[in-house]
């Protein structure tokens, strides 16, 4: 009522009332650069722009980390490509309140290493300034991008042993790693000793990952790579390294004692013989991560998309555990608080990165086209805060 007073008897007098500032602070960013996507297709889709829309706190448990590395994994391939797309678009807008399309620009990227910006009001974890670590879930907008928002129980502490380059190269391929092998295989460090564990595809993320996961828990590994990358199955602790362009896979793999556990990276047709050699009626099991769950979805719509991936999983399950062995199927999953367990693991030397080649911010379609190419023995990745 007093500056009310005092605005009038100003204006009464003749007298310009004084301005009323209508900042106090310096103003908020709105926007930041980033590379996306406006349209599915090949690596030409890629965009880089300074004026994706900068990532807002919508929910108290969200944190904003500024991105000092991101890196590339097949599901950025897939996604560029389109793959999945019905199913993820139905996990951004369950309920179809938005119009079609709404997923563009689309920020590429599942994996982070960075530090904390921002906090939401429930987030007692994490404080900003804290150097952490996530893998971004895919319906999400990514990680190529200056800063990205995660849920707090996506996030974890950085090892402390990684710069944070390395560290960006694990997370994704750890959490679906630790997915097929600890919560739908069921091993863990207290039964896993002395169990014989194959896997099939081993020199790529999952696999390089999956086999120090299990050799640190103490299992006898058998890995199935091409010949020029025994050397780093030897190195990241492979009992056994089999090269499948040697001879008939099949028969290589007959020669040697049954298994306990098999994780399959591989797919197509590895299944029709893979599960043969699993120990029958010991609990030995059998877990691929190459499903055809989106595939399904993109063709046959969500609803009967859905229930062709329910009949298949099921006949299969039953039709092999009458057969003595279990069948699973196994996916990423975000979890923060299995991030702490393998930045234990990380931080006591048990796993290692390994990273085949690291790009700048610049070149993140040159890093696509070398993920596109194959045959790379580690992780491709961005250092987000290069200058170059």
């Amino acid at each position: 009522a007093a500056s009310g007073r005092a605005l009038r008897g100003a204006a009464r007098a003749g007298r310009q009332p004084p301005l009323r500032g209508l900042r106090a602070s310096p103003r908020a960013r709105s926007a930041m650069p980033s590379w996306v996507i406006d349209r599915y297709g090949r690596n030409d889709v890629l965009r880089f722009t300074r004026d994706m829309v900068f990532p807002i706190i919508h929910f108290p448990n969200e944190v904003i980390i500024k991105v000092h590395a991101a890196s590339l994994n097949p599901i950025d391939l897939s996604m560029r490509s389109g793959y999945g797309a019905t199913a993820l678009n139905m996990k951004r807008d369950p309920l179809k309140l938005k119009s079609a399309d709404t997923e563009f620009p689309l920020t590429l990227g599942r994996d982070v290493s960075g530090v904390v910006m921002e906090c939401g009001l429930s987030v007692s974890y994490f404080k900003p300034g804290d150097e952490v670590w996530a893998a971004i879930p895919p319906w999400k907008q990514g990680t190529l991008s200056e800063f990205v928002v995660a849920s707090g129980n996506e996030v974890s502490f950085k090892p402390k042993c990684l710069s944070h380059t390395e560290a960006a190269s694990l997370p994704y391929v750890g959490l679906t790693a630790w997915s097929a092998v600890n919560q739908v295989g069921g091993l863990n460090r207290s039964n896993c000793s002395g169990k014989r564990v194959l896997i099939l595809g081993a020199s790529g993320g999952v696999g390089t990952f999956a086999v120090q996961l299990v050799k640190a828990w103490g299992a006898h590994v058998t890995a199935v790579c091409s010949h020029d990358a025994s050397t780093l199955m030897k190195k990241l602790g492979a009992d056994d390294v089999i090269d499948y362009k040697s001879g008939n896979l099949e028969e290589q793999l007959k020669t040697l004692p049954l298994f306990d556990f098999i994780l399959d990276n591989v797919g197509g047709s590895t299944e029709k013989w893979a599960l043969d050699l699993l120990k029958k009626w010991s609990g030995a099991t059998y877990v691929t991560l190459v499903t055809p769950f989106l595939i399904n979805m993109d063709k046959l719509g969500v609803a009967d998309g859905m229930l062709q991936t329910g009949v298949t999983v099921g006949s299969k399950t039953v039709k092999h555990l009458f057969r003595g062995v279990h069948y699973r199927w196994a996916f990423f999953v975000p979890s923060g608080p299995s991030l702490d367990e393998i930045a234990e693991l990380v931080d006591s030397g048990k796993i290692q990165p390994v990273i085949d080649q690291v790009f700048s911010f610049s070149e993140v379609p040159k890093a696509f086209l070398k993920l596109e190419g194959g045959h790379a023995r580690g992780k491709t990745v961005i250092d987000v805060i290069s200058k170059k």
